[in-house]
């Protein structure tokens, strides 16, 4: 059933980016973009319900800042949202990454049938991945992301649900976070006062241009007007004047920040032991990834000297099995492969393999982000955020969204 549902995913977005062509695949863009009008209505009155407070909004009394993006994966967040973590804490905050836990595996369903039954739904408390000092939980059960930063964040609490009022509630009285940092939370509008950076993939800013589930657009290009800092991601350094031209025409008052995702290293997954990119130039590698972009990640790899002799695409977040690495392995080294290359978001989905098993060292690729431009902005942010006490009153951060201080 699993490889049945991702090879319709995949088929999917063959269609949806115009990879499939004929009547059928015709018929079906057509089909989605009827759609696309339903969902974008959607989402605009959903959106008018929060602001006329038909639906209920929460103030959490502790610095809130959100990390989201306009599209469907594939814009970096991860990196972004850890370098963001880190710096807060570094400069004394306590803070609480809130995810949502995509593909993570839910509650067993009668536990769920039950609590519904009672009126208790919200009656579960979060998933703690981390309490700052441990990791508590896997990934399977945590979500990659969340797996992901609190396997690499130490003194930052990590927890899922759904429910990120309910989750903010619990990181506060728990484990005392003053900054509430939401992983994917652009689109999360029951808690306000808060601080919206909103992440913009220099290479396809908007995706294909249209709406789920016709495009990869959550919401249309005007509510960029919410942005309270935009960060283009993926730059190379060359200008961005257009880009950046086309992004104000939905939002005039947001700084710019421009960052890379830049490669650092490669990590044994065996033995934790770090190598240099060195040991990619002019090396035969396979290459196994199961993400949004994996076009990027190969193009990355190529581009520090490495010659894909294999290559083996899973769908986004795929969740691999003992046998499926063991194959990419023999394929490699069929191949005359001298390493196996995934990322690191792939890595915390491999299960544990014998080591005698492994017929080729395994790497995964270690990327953080490095700032190219606008950096200041980013510093003044994080100082302000590290300057302030305990929360007691609501006060304007840079931008234009209100966030709560002391």
């Amino acid at each position: 059933m699993k490889a049945f549902l991702e090879n319709l995913e995949q088929f999917a977005l063959d269609v949806i980016l115009e990879r499939r062509h004929g009547r059928l695949a015709a018929a079906l863009r057509l089909f989605l973009r009827l759609l696309a009008w339903v969902y974008e209505g959607i989402v605009v009155l959903r959106l008018r319900f929060y602001e006329w407070r038909l639906s209920r909004v929460h103030a959490l009394g502790c610095q809130v800042l959100s990390v989201g993006n306009l599209t469907v994966g594939g814009t970096g967040k991860t990196p972004i949202v850890e370098k963001l973590a880190r710096r807060l804490a570094d400069g004394g905050r306590r803070v609480a990454i809130l995810s949502r836990g995509y593909k993570s595996k839910p509650l067993p369903l009668l536990h769920r049938l039950r609590n519904r039954l009672r009126g208790r739904e919200n009656a579960t408390p979060p998933r703690v991945v981390s309490d700052g000092s441990r990791l508590l939980l896997g990934s399977d059960l945590a979500g990659d992301e969340p797996y992901m930063l609190a396997k690499n964040l130490r003194n930052v609490v990590v927890l899922v649900d759904r429910d990120r009022v309910k989750s903010g509630l619990h990181a506060i009285r728990h484990f005392g976070a003053d900054v509430l940092l939401l992983d994917d939370g652009f689109q999360y509008l029951p808690l306000k006062e808060r601080y919206d950076v909103v992440l913009v993939d220099r290479e396809t800013p908007f995706g294909n241009g249209h709406l789920l589930p016709r495009g990869m657009l959550r919401e249309p290009h005007r509510h960029l007007k919410r942005a309270d800092l935009l960060v283009i991601t993926k730059c190379d350094g060359s200008d961005l004047a257009d880009l950046k031209e086309q992004l104000r025409r939905h939002n005039r008052h947001a700084p710019f920040v421009e960052c890379s995702h830049a490669p650092r290293y490669l990590e044994d997954l065996r033995t934790g032991e770090h190598r240099p990119l060195s040991l990619l130039q002019g090396a035969r590698i396979g290459a196994v990834s199961g993400i949004a972009r994996p076009e990027s990640f190969e193009g990355g790899l190529r581009a520090l000297g490495a010659e894909i002799t294999y290559s083996r695409q899973f769908a986004d977040h795929h969740r691999y099995a003992g046998p499926e690495i063991l194959n990419a392995l023999a394929r490699s080294k069929g191949r005359n492969a001298r390493f196996v290359v995934t990322t690191e978001k792939d890595a915390v989905r491999f299960p544990e393999i014998a080591l005698s098993d492994f017929s080729l060292p395994i790497y995964f690729l270690r990327v953080e982000i490095e700032l190219l431009r606008g950096g200041d902005v980013l510093d003044d942010l994080v100082a302000r955020l590290c300057a302030t006490a305990a929360p007691t009153k609501a006060k304007k951060l840079p931008g234009s969204a209100v966030a709560v201080a002391p």
